[in-house]
């Protein structure tokens, strides 16, 4: 400690291999970006080719290195095969990120189990499916690693019509309490959480109109004055894949703009 070159290693994830799922929505997308230009060779995986090869397709020309595959993180034959396919094309795995999400809002009354359980599928399980999987191929390489999961503010606070989006961000909370114990001492692996409340993307530009009543309501808790934007996750995304949060594991770490704190 105590020099210039310390603090650059401090917070570089240079030549790491991240694999960044839900790469095609607005957070997945921003943080592949960033840790692209932040020099991490990134494996973007979602559901969607097409979407993938434009993401893929800007980072290039951007001057990042990434290569994509199609996948769906709540099915394990799919998980398996991208975390090989991480290791395939770039001969490791340093990072997950897992940035996917998924929401049906309905009532307890009008929602049915099956669709319930496709909530509990996408943001639940699929976190258990690609940290096993993950953590498996970070162990051979014996290196530890990190693993940033995006949860949710309303992981701690209920909210009508969000019975399954609540309760399966409530598990991921914990999921990533358990998994730093069971990876952290032994494997030097690192898990923690980001926990957004609402930021820009294609499904909520409508709560960002500012004569609105919805935009009113989220200001009066929220002491940074606005709702979050793709970009506002990318440093703490960075953070928690570097040396810098090291001593970090098991976190829940709010990215509400102040919104836990009123």
């Amino acid at each position: 400690m105590g020099n210039s070159e310390f603090i650059e290693k401090l917070f570089s994830i240079k030549d790491k291999v991240a694999l960044v799922t839900g790469a095609t929505g607005a957070l997945g997308s921003a943080v592949a970006k960033g840790y692209g230009l932040a020099g991490a060779k990134v494996v973007l995986t979602g559901r969607n080719e097409q979407k993938l090869a434009e993401v893929a397709a800007e980072m290039k020309e951007a001057g990042c290195t990434c290569a994509f595959i199609v996948g769906d993180p709540a099915v394990e034959e799919d998980v398996k095969k991208i975390v090989k396919f991480s290791e395939d094309k770039f001969g490791e795995l340093n990072i997950l990120a897992a940035c996917h999400g998924f929401n049906a809002p309905k009532s307890v009354v009008e929602q049915s189990v099956e669709e319930w359980q496709s909530i509990m599928d996408a943001d639940c399980k699929s976190i258990y499916v690609l940290a096993k999987y993950s953590a498996e191929q970070m162990i051979r390489q014996g290196k530890g690693g990190k693993m940033v999961i995006v949860s949710s503010a309303r992981s701690k606070m209920g909210m009508a019509g969000y019975t399954g989006y609540c309760t399966s961000k409530g598990g991921v909370d914990l999921m990533v309490q358990s998994l730093a114990c069971d990876l952290t001492t032994q494997y030097g692996i690192n898990v923690n959480s980001i926990n957004p409340t609402v930021f820009r993307s294609d499904l909520t530009e409508w709560m960002f109109d500012k004569e609105s009543a919805v935009y009113q309501n989220f200001l009066k808790r929220i002491p940074v004055g606005r709702l979050g934007e793709p970009e506002d996750f990318v440093g703490l995304a960075i953070f928690l894949a570097s040396s810098a949060s090291d001593f970090l594991t098991g976190g829940n770490y709010d990215a509400t703009g102040g919104y836990w704190a009123c």
